[in-house]
């Protein structure tokens, strides 16, 4: 009875004449023995293949496409295959696909079978048996792994499987055993992360669609995939909605074209594109709260040319401030993006801005510029200053009209608050140092407006909290809440924190404060800023989670320049650079280098003569901004070895051990060294404040040279250490002024129109400085019985590396003759920065 069985189904297979089908030939009878003759097919498998690695997306289409033509071949003939997999692809030297096996596991199949086995889509070595399955479960269907009857969905199911491991180079379900994979099989959710991000947003939706365990939402048809993917390799565009990339000189800006979907699918994507697109070269992830399958993503991507440095989305869910890069400025500002707008505008007067944050009525944008915390009026209107803030760390807004934020990236210097119309801020938390804390930062209030969410870690290297607590105003509670080294965020009933390069999210309950269930990973590989303990996202309580992805913006060279800006060589090789220093010998250089993926920083130097790079410092705690000594012997630095930055003194060839020569309790960080050797410029951080310290050498006294109520940095010795150049914020942005020194007896504006990082040449008759635009400045200057300056003159476009958030950084040195450059640059950036979007988020936590 199952001989005969068996030959109809042979039979029907050999009926089965499709060119991406291999053929069955015969079924033969020797001896006794039946088999099964069947074309010989050259070529390579396609699991050979896949274990070389991914196949690119051009290579893999055609493969694709020819399985799906030979499955729709079989299905309008109602043979199911019941075993596709890699292993059973082949694909011949001229490029032909042949899918081997077909239907075989139906054939052996026992009439009447209903035990889950039966249902295997493999075979043993005498058919199927209970107890016994050979084969690949990894792209069995959920229906086929549970034992159910199957129908050609299980196909389109493992056609799924088959293209996704294609395009990542990886099985898409993995296990130790046969029950660990079905398992995978049918709980684990996809690492869609894991495609490339090239691939079409339509490639993506297919692979949704054929992946669904919800069989009756899967996908129904294989022709459909086939049309679908014949589409892209023809260049169709998504078949959801097409993007025109339409920038122009005002900014970026995406409109979205016709939409071929349903009116409601057209206005769901309408109102995230609008809001997210025109930031560019980003990767979208839609999880439909709507008639489609909760956890279903679909992505998109656009071209776009910088990264987003921050994101702060509106209280509306719908409006999107996004700091980025803005080539005309060579600053970063702040670009909005409206729901329904085609086009994304940049806020005036948010040169330099960072860490935006909004009101509750959404009318006002808080951010930190110039070393100051600024507001401005969405609609337009004028910037105003709150107060100071020299090197903001982060803001959050109340209903009642009350900020608090991080004002200072100053160790210790904790959290304050301040009316939004501004005034005096007011100290309300301190870091314990006796726990390890030298920082309270990323404050976000709650819904009720009163506790607040903020990290409080170590941000110097050593062993601390690193933990999210929950403050309140008007008191000293504080509850842990979760561990993590970055900034967090609420919304929905859920907290999101960062943890293993993984965005969590975690069921937060607002009556104990406490997180409830386990956490849910959302999205991988997010801009991760070690040096000031932040990654780059944002979330709304309207299902909008919007992630700057990973990039390598940060990497920099040391070039030379001459006075016209020509390149004239580079100084070893990218890495994460900042503070460059030349030896007075002209023979060295010094610089911070900062491990990639960590916080640690130490003071590297390199010889310039033998083209060596050396390390100076091996304390797992940040040493920073190195000072050479006039004779280019020893090296002056800042350690946060004691949970302040104090100032260290280390023979230049590492011979002798650093030695501690001032711990005010206090930062302090060393700017220049005279050339006489007996004055030593140092900046020392007070509040909110920074003030101009000279010491004495030797006897090492402090003595404060200028202090004021603005922030004060980047101060600098003429060569005969009669005058001293610095930037100051006094007038709400920075400048560059020189004083006469030891005493400050008068104040000479040198910049005009702003100016950071002022240098002196080696004869004192010139000084140099960065403009806002990241030009190089030169002023000639007279000294003698009095100061005397001309016009600024600008020499060439810097494009200096971009500092950390309103930080005290070097980017640049000039030799003794004023004549080369040495500056931090930018390495060049890809032409788009993927940012990542996932609209409904929330929607898998609530299942």
């Amino acid at each position: 009875e199952r001989r005969a069985r068996f030959e109809r189904e042979a039979k029907l297979l050999a009926s089965l004449n499709h060119p991406n089908v291999a053929t069955l030939h015969a079924l033969e009878d020797v001896g006794g023995t039946h088999f099964l003759a069947m074309e010989l097919v050259e070529g390579e498998g396609l699991d050979v293949r896949i274990a070389r690695g991914a196949i690119p997306i051009e290579e893999a289409l055609p493969i694709a496409l020819q399985v799906a033509e030979g499955l729709e071949a079989a299905h309008e003939k109602g043979i199911v295959h019941r075993d596709l997999k890699p292993g059973n692809v082949k694909v011949r030297p001229d490029g032909t696909v042949k899918v081997l096996d077909f239907g075989l596991a139906k054939a052996w199949e026992e009439p009447g079978a209903t035990s889950d086995l039966a249902l295997s889509p493999t075979i043993t070595g005498h058919h199927t048996r209970a107890g016994v399955i050979l084969g690949t479960a990894a792209y069995m269907s959920p229906e086929q792994a549970r034992g159910k009857p199957v129908d050609k969905r299980a196909d389109i199911w493992a056609f799924g499987c088959l293209l996704y491991e294609m395009l990542t180079g990886r099985r898409l379900f993995v296990g130790e055993t046969i029950s660990d994979t079905l398992a995978a099989v049918l709980k684990t959710d996809p690492d869609w992360t894991a495609l490339p991000e090239a691939t079409p947003a339509s490639l993506r939706s297919l692979l949704h669609r054929c992946l669904d365990r919800d069989v009756k939402q899967r996908l129904r048809d294989i022709g459909e995939a086939r049309v679908a993917i014949a589409g892209i390799e023809a260049g169709a565009p998504d078949p959801a909605i097409e993007l025109e990339w339409t920038g122009g000189s005002g900014g970026p800006s995406v409109a979205p074209a016709k939409a071929r979907d349903s009116k409601s699918l057209s206005e769901r994507l309408a109102w995230l594109l609008c809001c997210v697109l025109a930031a560019g070269g980003l990767t979208v992830a839609i999880l439909w709260r709507t008639s489609t399958p909760a956890e279903q993503t679909m992505y998109f991507s656009a071209p776009f040319a910088f990264a987003a440095r921050d994101i702060a989305i509106a209280p509306n869910g719908h409006t999107v401030a996004v700091v980025g890069y803005r080539e005309s400025a060579r600053k970063n500002v702040i670009w909005l993006y409206e729901v329904g707008s085609p086009e994304a505008r940049s806020l005036a007067g948010t040169e330099g801005a960072s860490f935006p944050f909004w009101s509750p009525d959404g009318r006002f944008l808080a951010f930190f510029a110039d070393g100051k915390l600024k507001k401005t009026e969405v609609a337009g209107g004028p910037v105003q200053t709150l107060c100071d803030a020299p090197s903001g760390r982060g803001g959050t807004w109340n209903k009642d009209a009350v900020i608090v934020f991080a004002p200072s990236g100053l160790l210790l210097s904790g959290l304050y608050r301040i009316s939004a119309s501004g005034g005096t801020p007011t100290r309300i938390s301190t870091p314990d140092a006796s726990r390890g804390e030298n920082t309270h930062r990323w404050p976000m209030f709650m819904p009720d407006g009163r506790h607040y969410l903020y990290l409080a870690a170590n941000v110097t290297g050593e062993s601390g909290p690193d933990a999210i607590f929950i403050g309140l105003l008007d008191s000293n509670e504080k509850r842990f809440v979760v561990k993590t080294s970055v900034n967090a965020a609420y919304a929905a009933g859920n907290l999101l924190f960062y943890r293993d390069r993984t965005l969590f999210c975690q069921n937060f309950d607002l009556d104990t404060f406490e997180l409830t269930g386990e956490p849910k990973a959302i999205l991988t590989e997010i801009q991760y800023l070690p040096r000031i303990a932040r990654t780059v996202f944002a979330v709304s309580d309207h299902g909008l989670l919007l992630a700057q992805k990973s990039s390598e913006a940060s990497l920099s060279r040391l070039t030379w320049f001459d006075r016209k800006g020509n390149e004239l060589g580079v100084v070893g090789t990218p890495d994460l650079y900042s503070n460059v220093v030349l030896a007075r010998n002209g023979e060295s250089v010094a610089v911070d280098k900062t491990d990639q993926g960590s916080q640690n920083t130490d003071v590297w130097t390199y010889d310039l003569q033998r083209d060596s790079m050396k390390r100076l410092t091996f304390d797992p705690a940040i040493d920073a901004m190195p000072v050479w000594s006039p004779n280019g012997a020893r090296l002056m630095f800042s350690s946060s070895r004691q949970h302040v930055f104090d100032v260290y003194v280390k023979n230049a060839d590492g011979a002798q051990e650093e030695q501690l020569i001032l711990h005010s309790g206090t930062d302090d960080f060393p700017n220049d060294w005279s050339r006489d050797g007996k004055y030593v410029l140092y900046i020392q951080g007070r509040d909110v404040w920074w003030d101009l310290w000279y010491l004495s050498l030797p006897e090492l006294k402090s003595s404060l040279f200028l202090k004021t109520s603005a922030t004060i940095r980047n101060g600098q010795f003429s060569p005969d250490a009669k005058w001293v150049a610095y930037a100051s914020n006094e007038t709400g942005k920075w400048e560059i002024y020189v004083t006469s020194f030891p005493q400050a007896r008068g104040k000479w504006q040198v910049s005009a129109g702003g100016g950071e990082q002022p240098r002196w040449r080696g004869d004192g008759k010139e000084l140099f400085f960065l403009s806002p635009e990241g030009k190089m400045m030169a002023v000639p200057v007279k000294t003698g019985a009095g100061f005397d300056a001309d016009a600024p003159v600008s020499l060439f476009q810097a494009n200096a590396r971009e500092i950390i958030a309103n930080s005290e950084q070097a980017m640049y040195d000039v030799d003794r003759s004023g004549q080369r450059f040495l500056i931090n640059t930018q390495v060049k950036k890809g032409e788009t920065q993927p940012l990542s979007a996932v609209l409904n988020w929330d929607a898998g936590l609530k299942r």
